[in-house]
């Protein structure tokens, strides 16, 4: 692949260290190569495979776009409704999803997403996240890519899920010239106030699970999608 594959290399790691200790989480600007960032948006863009995921409780529903379009005006209202419904008081979400699958073996490394994958998962990157995080029992890191459109969102959640093993969680952000106004904020809630992240191009987002955060809705006025690589960093042992 020719494309330079690696983290930047003129990040502060003490500074990135410091954040992350103090307050659990921490953005790391132009966290990639920039030539990296650029391809991996562009391949996102261009793929048709996106599935969009909602939930209905403990239950996945994953509805490709082929299968969405040939959807009537009545079963569309009807799925809306459902999902509104459902988000007014308890966990809900919709959004596009690429999933990478945890198995190695099971990834193409001519899929740049796979590769990309792959790089998270080499030795570097994992120690680099160790010392980020304090965590030496951080030992993979699973990957989706997702984008969210118009109507798209994200209720409040903590990732905390039993036999995940779950340490932190990153986005990578591959989104230009977002507006506050346009939604799709990571949001953390914090009882009656909440910090909101502005989507980002080539920013990592790295926090501390169990944490409270959300999606916010992006709108109907937003001129683009919200795109991203996100995950979690996982161990083999519970802590």
């Amino acid at each position: 692949m020719n494309i330079s594959y690696k983290i930047n290399s003129n990040l502060n790691l003490d500074i990135i260290k410091d954040t992350y200790k103090s307050a659990g989480r921490v953005r790391i600007s132009d966290f990639l190569d920039s030539s990296f960032a650029e391809a991996l948006l562009s391949a996102l863009v261009q793929r048709a495979d996106w599935m969009q995921v909602i939930n209905s409780g403990d239950r996945i529903f994953e509805l490709s776009r082929e299968l969405r379009r040939s959807f009537d005006d009545d079963r569309n209202k009807n799925l809306e409704e459902a999902i509104k419904n459902s988000a007014r008081y308890g966990f809900q979400y919709r959004y596009e999803t690429i999933r990478v699958p945890d198995d190695i073996g099971q990834r193409n490394p001519d899929d740049i997403l796979h590769f990309f994958v792959n790089f998270m998962n080499s030795r570097p990157v994992i120690e680099f996240m160790r010392e980020i995080t304090g965590d030496e029992e951080v030992d993979f890191v699973d990957a989706q890519a997702t984008a969210y459109g118009s109507g798209d969102f994200l209720s409040r959640h903590n990732d905390a899920i039993d036999g995940k093993h779950r340490r932190a969680a990153y986005v990578l952000g591959l989104t230009r010239s977002w507006r506050f106004e346009w939604g799709g904020l990571l949001m953390f809630h914090e009882g009656e106030t909440a910090s909101a992240w502005l989507p980002t191009f080539n920013g990592l987002s790295l926090f501390s699970v169990p944490q409270d955060h959300s999606v916010s809705l992006v709108t109907s006025f937003a001129d683009q999608r919200r795109y991203s690589v996100t995950g979690w960093l996982r161990s083999f042992h519970e802590k």
